[in-house]
């Protein structure tokens, strides 16, 4: 059924249809040729917009790609992204997408395990720290061992790696349809009138599909800030009168929260975060600082959006979206999918019998059928026969003042939390978290780590409390945002900060 203002989409369930060979054309370029649709920087219309994606089909087509070719597009955030993107889809090509920060090592490895026919990146150097997008020159070089695609999915995009190895994670072009009839049917979304500030990475699935595709389908204006500091993103929601939503992760949200004076937002209507769970308090202190909702949303790179609480009055519970079939199987969350989203790859433990298993921990109302996200699965442990579930862990601990953000892991049969608070106290190691401060600790440095100590023999039993506590002045993160849960990333970070 199509809905007011948006394009109409196919009317039979996507699972069982193919998006039509034009879903680029008629979904996301199609509006008045002089309407605003993206603005990096300066603003671009629809116009302008298809003649760059018109430029960039026919570069793809000069270094041989065609419908059913493969093509890796290693390009920051920017118009050029974009462009290049939406060619190869109206080209029918399946697109492989790899995150710009990712070292040229990292981009061999991942070529030679994807075998695009086509590497894009820019003519352009890389973008400097903390902008939100670069000017980039998009430039196709055919590939000597490059395969068409195996399948008819339409992207290929890789995991996060937050917790180790990144997945290939494939979708169909009907599937992306799908997901934004999700998005047009939530009340709250960005609908047309208003305006989208985007925080997200544009490679990864919230920023893509959430922010770019959405923005393009419901014809809802995006703007990328030119700096992504507290600073620059606040500027930017300033600068245009329209009501405003701004989708992020709960990195971002924690930034504008600790805002110093921030300026008078009237416009701003709401926050959406989405990629990991929300530390408590942070909703709060969000609507405290602007007097608007902090939403939240859960989903995976295997098929978008699943559940969401746009409002922030359903937490900690979400309302699945429309088509979203979920239940909970011995504690863990699995949702209806008829075919694995993972090519070539065969593990029941991740898909199968038409079922995706989620690896989160999780529940259902059944009476409402609302979800409870928990955390990961395989956050539970077993230390000296006695369960701990690491998310009580880190939960207790991201909830004391003294913390910024937490991460809790289980290495070497012992608990470890990496700490960021106001104050980095340095490594601490102590057995229980029981034992005293280093005797070389500095006075000033000593308060937060002991504060943290004291409240953990309060709040939690001491086979649930950390062995070993490390502070750092911030924690390791993903490209898209997300806390680092890989135990020897966060021990290195932890080294690196201890080097004089």
């Amino acid at each position: 059924m199509a809905l007011t203002g948006y394009p109409a989409l196919p009317a039979q369930p996507y699972e069982a249809a193919e998006a039509p060979h034009d879903w680029v054309d008629r979904y996301l370029l199609a509006g008045p040729a002089d309407q605003e649709c993206l603005r990096f920087g300066a603003p671009v219309d629809r116009a302008a917009l298809r003649a760059l994606v018109a430029g960039q089909a026919a570069r793809l087509t000069a270094a041989g790609l065609h419908r059913g070719g493969t093509a890796a597009l290693r390009l920051a955030p920017s118009l050029g992204y974009v462009a290049a993107l939406l060619a190869c889809w109206q080209l029918g090509a399946q697109a492989v997408l790899l995150d710009h920060r990712l070292t040229d090592h990292e981009v061999a490895l991942a070529v030679e395990r994807l075998a695009p026919e086509v590497l894009v990146e820019s003519a352009h150097g890389p973008a400097a720290a903390m902008r939100g997008f670069a000017e980039t020159d998009p430039v196709p070089v055919a590939l000597p061992n490059g395969r068409p695609a195996a399948t008819g999915h339409a992207l290929v995009q890789l995991s996060s790696g937050s917790t180790g190895p990144a997945k290939v994670i494939a979708r169909t072009a009907a599937d992306l349809l799908r997901e934004l009839d999700c998005y047009a049917r939530l009340e709250a979304f960005p609908k047309a009138g208003e305006r989208v500030v985007l925080l997200s990475s544009v490679v990864h699935v919230l920023g893509l599909v959430g922010g770019l595709l959405n923005s393009l389908h419901a014809r809802v204006p995006l703007t990328v800030p030119e700096r992504m500091t507290t600073a620059g993103i606040l500027a930017t929601i300033a600068a245009d009168d329209r009501p405003t939503t701004v989708i992020g992760v709960p990195f971002h949200a924690e930034l504008l929260a600790g805002a110093t004076n921030p300026p008078p937002l009237p416009q701003l209507r709401r926050m959406i975060v989405a990629g990991e769970l929300v530390r408590p308090g942070l909703p709060a202190a969000f609507t405290d600082q602007y007097g608007v909702p902090l939403g939240t949303m859960y989903g995976m790179t295997e098929l978008g959006v699943i559940a969401t609480d746009l409002d922030g009055t359903l937490h900690p519970e979400a309302a699945p979206v429309r088509g979203m079939d979920l239940h909970e199987d011995g504690g863990e969350l699995h949702i209806a999918m008829a075919a694995s989203p993972y090519p070539g790859l065969t593990d029941a433990t991740r898909w199968s019998d038409g079922r995706l298993h989620t690896r989160d921990a999780g529940r259902v109302d059944p009476a409402t059928g609302r979800i409870t996200v928990l955390g990961r699965r395989d956050s539970q442990v077993s230390i000296g026969g006695l369960k701990v579930d690491l998310n009580e862990v880190e939960h207790t601990l991201a909830a004391l003042p003294e913390v910024r953000e937490a991460v809790v892991v289980f290495a070497d049969g012992a608990i470890e939390a990496y700490l960021a608070t106001e104050t980095a106290a340095g490594a601490a190691g102590a057995a229980g978290a029981g034992a005293g401060d280093r005797a070389d600790a500095d006075p000033a440095d000593a308060d937060p780590a002991d504060a943290v100590r004291d409240a953990l023999t309060r709040e939690l039993a001491a086979f649930k409390r950390p062995r070993q506590l490390t502070f750092l002045p911030a924690l390791p993160r993903t490209a898209t945002g997300k806390l680092v849960r890989d135990t020897a990333a966060l021990r290195a970070a932890a080294a690196a900060a201890a080097a004089p």
